[in-house]
């Protein structure tokens, strides 16, 4: 727990906030990636190419937020799309 004084217990209330939304984010991310691999395992190509639309954006605004670093976000975005061109 944080110390007693307000600005450090305003920043733990910010830090709980911050950590939720983060770990919502997070999850999404997981999410939308096994979707599109699971979609390409079912050879639903035209599936996973929609499903990497919605995914792009959700990775870009996390990447501008600092919750995945940017490199990160290329790579994914990157990877996703050479294997939905296969």
């Amino acid at each position: 727990m944080a110390k007693r004084n307000k600005s450090a217990l305003k920043a733990n209330r910010q830090n709980v906030k911050r950590r939720e939304a983060n770990r919502q984010l997070r999850s999404k991310l997981r999410t939308g990636l096994k979707s599109i691999r699971k979609s390409l395992d079912d050879k639903n190509v035209e599936g996973a190419k929609t499903a990497l639309k919605s995914l792009q954006s959700l990775v870009d605004k996390m990447a501008t937020k600092g919750i995945i670093h940017r490199n990160t976000a290329s790579r994914y975005k990157s990877r996703l799309s050479a294997k939905i061109a296969k």
